[in-house]
């Protein structure tokens, strides 16, 4: 058989599946339409102000398709396809609006999209705390924060907010960080004085400016999109930001990955109004006031450690209801409707000055 002959089969071939899936796609589809028509149905007028994300759902979906996955394409983007499918068939019931810590081109907005899918409205926002409020006020459904990276440490702000929100976290993205540096079509690349970025990008890419700009001033600005929007017009400067935001704002990236940790990554919170169901392989967030004594800290943690619960972070801060008091963030593997977990909950609870559950949810699948 010729080369050409196999070739025009195999094609051939790749039609016929693209029509069987394109037909599933649109069985899938109307399915949901039908899941709509149902819920219509049920709530009547209530329908509109309903949200029918299912946090606990989608996250089993995924991982069963990540389960059933027999290659060639890798774990992760097969569960990208079906978070993009899942995302427009549920625009069909309704839209979900989204808020994100903004301008447009940030990571958070990355991650947005990537924990919702493309099918879903995200609405940039200038401050964390304007995330959180909109979220609170009902204008959209969910907001999406940064809470960590795995080089630079915690977002304290994120973590302030939470002291005084009763918004609860219902899901979880963690993306793999990388860092370019990005040039206009005006930059004279061989007199770059100037790159601008975030604080915690100019600090993530640090060996990597000393070796190649040492003499270049770094200009700390809110966001890695705010960093790239200021390039237009501007001859000799630069800036880091993702490869989001170089195609946002049609920038030119002239080096890749220079992050200085390889497995630089952040992980951001999807919070909401609801409390999210069990979903089989959960973590739970919590905030802990403890009186000011000798072992405090011991007492709070022993619990975990005698139930064997992981610990996955703990975290403090300054408690803003008097000076030199300290309150934790805990995450921990598990759900607060498990058994063990809500024994360990009450007993932590009769130990500490004050429990905050921030909510339980499903670890990040993507």
């Amino acid at each position: 058989m010729s080369e050409d002959k196999k070739l025009r089969q195999l094609r051939d071939r790749i039609d016929q599946i693209d029509e069987q899936i394109g037909q599933l796609i649109s069985e899938r589809a109307s399915c949901a339409q039908e899941v709509a028509d149902v819920k219509k149905a049920e709530l009547g007028t209530a329908y509109a102000s309903q949200t029918f994300y299912r946090p606990e759902r989608e996250a089993q979906v995924l991982r069963k398709a990540m389960e059933r996955n027999k290659g060639p394409l890798s774990n992760e983007e097969m569960a990208r396809l079906f978070r993009e499918i899942m995302s427009a068939c549920l625009a069909l019931e309704q839209p979900i609006k989204v808020a994100f810590l903004g301008p447009e081109g940030t990571f958070t907005q990355q991650a947005a999209l990537k924990h919702f899918g493309h099918s879903a409205v995200a609405m940039p926002f200038s401050a964390i705390d304007e995330v959180f409020r909109e979220v609170e006020a009902g204008a959209v459904n969910y907001g999406v924060v940064p809470v960590e990276n795995s080089t630079e440490g915690v977002v304290n702000h994120t973590l302030d907010n939470f002291m005084t929100s009763n918004l609860k976290i219902c899901g979880e993205v963690e993306l793999r960080i990388h860092q370019n540096l990005l040039i206009s079509d005006v930059t004279d690349v061989k007199s770059i004085t100037r790159i601008y970025s975030h604080a915690q990008s100019l600090a993530q890419c640090r060996k990597w400016l000393d070796a190649h700009y040492p003499k270049a001033e770094r200009v700390a600005v809110s966001s890695n999109a705010e960093a790239a929007k200021r390039l237009k017009g501007e001859w000799n400067a630069a800036a880091i930001a993702g490869g989001m935001a170089a195609e946002l704002y049609e920038l030119k990236i002239l080096a890749e990955k220079i992050e200085d940790e390889p497995d630089n990554s952040t992980r951001f919170l999807i919070i909401g109004t609801e409390s999210v169901p069990a979903s089989g392989d959960d973590k739970t967030s919590l905030v802990v006031a403890m009186r000011n004594e000798p072992g405090a800290l011991h007492n709070l943690l022993e619990p975990f450690h005698r139930h064997d619960i992981d610990l996955t972070r703990v975290e403090s801060r300054p408690s803003r209801t008097g000076a030199w008091t300290y309150v934790f963030f805990i995450d921990f593997s598990g759900h607060a409707g498990d058994p063990v977990v809500s024994k360990v909950l009450k007993e932590v609870s009769s130990r500490a000055a004050d429990l905050k559950l921030l909510g339980s949810y499903p670890k990040a699948v993507l």
